[in-house]
């Protein structure tokens, strides 16, 4: 089981920026597979944007050229830069990994650890 932490949520007007970070814990990093996921109340968790080596970075289509998954392993951090935010982005997000490299193949893939999630609004 992987500790996930999730930092850098808050409220923004639209077209604001934000940066949530991930550290895991450092004793069960897996650099293999992480993600970020997001929920609006009443629905269904959705990924937004996945990273790992063999497959590198993966983004749901409503965020792509506006969001940024990158990582820092040194750190055992993975980041989501959040540009051009919309009203719409607005959600719990949620820090996803996985030791197998394989789930980050796609997005609809089950994740085995999860952080307890942060919330983003954005304002119109």
């Amino acid at each position: 089981q992987v500790q996930l932490d999730e930092s850098g949520g808050g409220s923004v007007q639209s077209g604001g920026s934000l940066t949530l970070s991930c550290v895991a814990d450092a004793g069960t990093y897996s650099n293999d597979c992480m993600a970020w996921f997001r929920q609006i109340p009443g629905k269904h968790r959705e990924g937004v944007a996945s990273i790992s080596t063999r497959f590198g970075t993966l983004y749901d289509d409503s965020v792509k050229g506006r969001f940024t998954i990158s990582r820092d392993d040194a750190q055992n951090t993975v980041y989501l830069q959040m540009n051009g935010l919309k009203p719409e982005d607005s959600a719990t997000y949620y820090c996803a990994a996985d030791s197998l490299e394989n789930t980050c193949r796609s997005l609809y893939n089950r994740f085995h650890d999860w952080g307890q999630g942060i919330l983003v609004t954005v304002s119109s």
